[in-house]
């Protein structure tokens, strides 16, 4: 027996449950899917889980760099078992929440790999779905590499779940997953490398101020090693080798280690859907989709989250997508995103934020405020020992174009620029208004003079 739904959405994540849940409301008959279980990345696997675990490495860490300051006592290091089980109580009753509050409002849940029968019909283990619209929110996943020894690479996902850490950690890569973990790694008390292929890391993000991070990195005892490109992982009796090749120099060299954690990007994870049956061509990798999150192919299908492109990988701008989507889906293709403010933030110690453009893109009709604030009493009153910002303003209209921090409460802060820049305020008129916020309105007003 064939089921029928206005809309079968694959994926529990935060696209997933936004499309089930407005679809839903709209009065449509909706079911969801998942191959893992309920929750999705940010939940289960990824922002929810990490916030924890770098939390109580920042605590730790402000612990640590204030002995002598008002601390009494020696060292303190991450009690990495008892974390993990604490991590734990955040996400092992989620899944069954987020299943209960499908089925409560009349979204019907399925369990099991979705495919492709043909354009409009699924099979899920052994049952056959037809339905008018299909969504498609499965998310990413780690980027094969195709070198040899690719299997004893850790995900991040894995990382989090170890109840023990080993002394020696590698990790491959200079993005975000590699930093953030570092830094929790270095917490708890183990010898961490990032090997990085290229020159510079964190490109996302001001290189200036990536740079300062790198060294406030070093600091805290991560070793962040430019220009080796990860050519070879083979185990040993004591743990694992690793052979890269220098970029500079094309010649090989070699780390010891006992776990790396693979921090090379990552994919859509669209692999076991069988898009060529649904009809569902890719564009570089991901769903090739039209400006309303629907399939160029397909009109059927939608699509949204870190299984599509453009778009940062970020749980609010999936939420957003997911939307704009199924309003489409409502109304007709009517909306689309706007992405020229997002702001983002890597949880490291400090964090690091940036929004909008950066000095590398600014032009001489732009002026470029840089600060170090290591000496400013948000920074000096905690002992942080880097800090600094930079905006970036048009000096026409005062405008601003651009801010980047690498400071405390960075990832808080920067919302603050992101929100002048999304309706058109300028320096002027943002430093007038910060002082609502008595904590950091004398670091804005400073950045911005």
């Amino acid at each position: 027996m064939t089921e029928k739904y206005d809309a079968f959405v694959i994926g529990t994540g935060a696209a997933g449950t936004t499309f089930a849940y407005k679809l839903n409301s709209a009065g449509w008959k909706v079911a969801i899917a998942d191959c893992r279980e309920y929750g999705g990345t940010c939940a289960l696997r990824g922002c929810i889980p990490k916030k924890v675990l770098a939390g109580v490495a920042n605590i730790v860490d402000e612990h640590n760099r204030m002995l002598g300051k008002g601390i009494d006592g020696g060292k303190i290091a991450i009690d990495w078992s008892s974390l993990i089980d604490y991590k734990r109580t955040f996400t092992e009753d989620h899944p069954g929440k987020r299943e209960k509050g499908y089925r409560d409002v009349g979204i019907d849940t399925y369990h099991g790999i979705v495919r492709f029968a043909d354009e409009s019909t699924l099979i899920v283990g052994e049952k056959k779905i037809t339905a008018k619209y299909i969504v498609i929110t499965t998310g990413s996943k780690p980027r094969k590499l195709n070198i040899p020894g690719e299997e004893y690479l850790v995900t991040s996902e894995e990382f989090m779940e170890r109840k023990e850490l080993p002394k020696r950690i590698i990790f491959a890569g200079g993005g975000y997953i590699s930093f953030e973990f570092a830094h929790i790694a270095a917490r708890a008390g183990c010898d961490v490398k990032i090997l990085q292929r290229g020159d510079s890391v964190l490109k996302e993000f001001d290189s200036e101020l990536a740079d300062m991070l790198v060294k406030a990195s070093e600091d805290a005892g991560i070793h962040v090693i430019k220009g080796k490109e990860l050519k070879n992982i083979e185990k040993t009796p004591d743990g694992f080798k690793v052979t890269t090749c220098c970029k500079d120099s094309g010649e090989d060299e070699v780390f010891f280690a006992d776990m790396i954690i693979h921090g090379l990007g990552r994919v859509p994870a669209i692999e076991e859907l069988q898009l060529d049956k649904g009809n569902v061509i890719l564009d570089k990798g991901g769903i090739a989709l039209n400006e309303y999150f629907q399939s160029v192919s397909n009109p059927r299908v939608y699509a949204a989250g870190d299984c599509i492109r453009p778009g940062p990988p970020l749980t609010p701008v999936v939420s957003m997508q997911a939307d704009i989507a199924a309003s489409n889906m409502i109304e007709g293709n009517k909306y689309t995103a706007d992405y020229s403010v997002i702001p983002s933030t890597v949880f490291t110690i400090p964090p690091l934020a940036g929004v909008g453009i950066t000095e590398n893109v600014s032009s001489n009709k732009h002026k470029v405020l840089f600060n170090d604030m290591s000496q400013w009493y948000s920074s000096r009153r905690t002992n942080l020992g880097y800090a600094a910002s930079k905006v970036v303003i048009d000096e026409f209209n005062d405008t601003i174009l651009g801010a980047h921090l690498l400071a405390p409460n960075a990832e808080e802060v920067i919302n603050l620029f992101a929100m002048a820049m999304r309706y058109g305020l300028t320096a002027t008129q943002l430093r007038s208004m910060v002082f609502a916020y008595p904590s950091i309105a004398y670091d804005i007003n400073y950045m911005l003079k």
